[in-house]
């Protein structure tokens, strides 16, 4: 669906204006001098590298914090958005990445959960209209008000968080990161949702670190760097390349590293696995060096593949071969014991330790063998601790940092370099940049390319078709719970991909 570009802030009043915004948090200035503006129904896509400063402006318009300096204004008027509530009442609402939702109450709980304005006779059949006449909005008509939260899909749950903001009657929506637990296909409907929205004359400010979407729904790209806002960007006169450049202050060249020529032997091999919750049973193989993919949309069961190499998805019959022995007693400290890793998609839960160092997350996996007679050598854990951050270019200088404290994409660095002590012949990773920025991107890509290259084998369950196909050696793509197609990246098309995982094709 094209848009039609809504009249820049130069022709036309700024429903938003925000001017000389500063933050600082002790010695880092997270914002300077900071200038935005947005006009009625306009979308502008906000971007920039973890920590550049976007995070901070979407806290200070959703009165999370307060700036040191500056002044905003909404449709001509001053305001004062220093608390959450004050940020309501001026007409902002946020759509968080992390869902608010609670899972025991039902979808019309959900919707007026938390609302300040909602009428207390809201019960009944007149909460149930509401429900269905926001829910009808978002694509979610037919769904029951009264079903529980918790038996949604993600692709639901995300709709939702954006119905409840709907029912807030805001002018001006801020979505931060609102696909980034979604697939390609699943993340149309959201964007076709945000298009409905700006036709309304609801301004929205899109955060994303998915590039494509940018260039589908947005009017203007607003771009950050080390707390500084440049000038906006049209999107007629924007390119990737561009924009990339902008947001890095540099070219970033390949974003994929090259495919590997050839392939040592077999190293793993799944013979007819019958794995809880898929609908057929799954044989698939991958070799020394080689970075197999596997892709679908949520739900399709390409990430159970990677749950049952790990014992984290129960295999039912069948069996999994590694180095031409099979996996017997099926436990994590068997897999470890035979070179096998595994790195969970939700980094902030399963991945890092929030309240903790760099350092004793590194170290977090294998800290046992840096002991003698039970005394810990801090010495050796701190010198392996450092190899394993310079190897997936984190500052070794900040080891004693708290990684609660880090951007996304050093975050998720730490959280897939801390199984290197463990000696890994297969990488198992789950959705390797979910919500990491382009530059951290690249350095993660082409570190798991230079693992594989050392011999490593590495399986990537992935929901990003751009992804799969720029990093992937082997494609395999799952639809319904069963696998439907295997090829060598090269024999897929991003078209052909998309098709294989929305509507069981398996044309290349």
């Amino acid at each position: 669906m094209e848009r039609n570009p809504v009249e820049t802030t130069a022709s036309a009043a700024p429903r938003l204006r925000a001017t000389g915004l500063c933050k600082r948090y002790g010695a880092v200035q997270a914002l300077l001098d900071v200038d935005f503006e947005l006009a009625p129904g306009e979308i502008v896509a906000l971007l920039g590298e973890n920590g550049a400063g976007k995070s901070t402006l979407v806290k200070v318009l959703s009165g999370l914090i307060i700036p040191d300096t500056g002044e905003i204004e909404i449709d001509g008027e001053r305001v004062d958005l220093s608390s959450s509530a004050k940020s309501q009442a001026a007409g902002i609402a946020v759509v968080q990445q992390e869902y608010s939702t609670v899972g025991a109450l039902s979808i019309a709980e959900n919707l007026v959960l938390g609302r300040a304005n909602a009428p207390f006779i809201w019960a009944g059949r007149a909460l149930r209209d509401e429900a269905v006449r926001l829910l009808n909005e978002v694509g979610l008509g037919h769904l029951d008000p009264k079903t529980k939260v918790e038996n949604l899909s993600v692709a639901e749950m995300q709709l939702l968080e954006i119905a409840r903001v709907l029912s807030r009657d805001a002018k001006i929506v801020i979505f931060d990161e609102p696909t980034a637990a979604l697939s390609d296909a699943e993340s149309v409907r959201v964007l076709e949702v945000v298009r409905n929205l700006a036709a309304k004359g609801i301004s929205v400010v899109y955060v994303t670190h998915r590039l494509p979407e940018v260039f589908e729904i947005a009017d203007r790209v607003a771009i950050f760097r080390n707390g500084l806002s440049l000038p906006p960007l049209p999107i007629a006169g924007a390119t990737v390349e561009k924009v990339i450049e902008l947001m890095l202050g540099r070219e970033l060249g390949s974003m994929f590293p090259e495919r590997a020529e050839s392939f040592g032997e077999e190293r793993l091999r799944i013979e007819e696995a019958v794995v809880a919750g898929l609908v057929a049973p799954v044989s698939i193989t991958a070799r020394r060096g080689e970075i197999l993919g596997l892709t679908g949309q949520l739900g399709s069961g390409a990430d159970l593949v990677v749950k049952a190499i790990a014992n984290e998805a129960e295999v039912l019959a069948g069996r999994i071969v590694v180095d031409g022995n099979p996996l017997t007693t099926r436990t994590r400290a068997e897999g470890l014991k035979r070179g096998i890793t595994y790195c969970s998609p939700d980094r902030k839960r399963n991945g890092i330790f929030a309240g903790v160092s760099i350092l004793k997350n590194l170290s977090s996996s294998w800290l046992r063998s840096t002991a003698t007679a039970g005394v810990i050598s801090s010495r050796v854990e701190r010198d392996r601790a450092n190899g394993y951050a310079t190897s997936f270019a984190i500052d070794s200088k900040r080891l004693g940092a708290n990684v609660g404290q880090l951007s996304g994409g050093n975050q998720q660095k730490v959280a897939l370099a801390k199984w290197l002590g463990n000696d890994p012949t297969i990488f198992l990773v789950e959705e390797p940049t979910r919500g990491v920025d382009v530059g951290a991107r690249s350095d993660i890509y082409a570190k798991l390319r230079g693992l594989c290259d050392l011999g490593m084998t590495i399986v990537v369950s992935s929901s990003d078709t751009a992804e799969v196909l720029g990093l992937c050696d082997t494609i395999a793509t799952f639809y319904h719970g069963e696998l439907v197609a295997v090829r060598p990246a090269a024999e897929w098309t991003e078209d052909g991909l998309v098709a294989a995982v929305m509507n069981r094709s398996d044309r290349p």
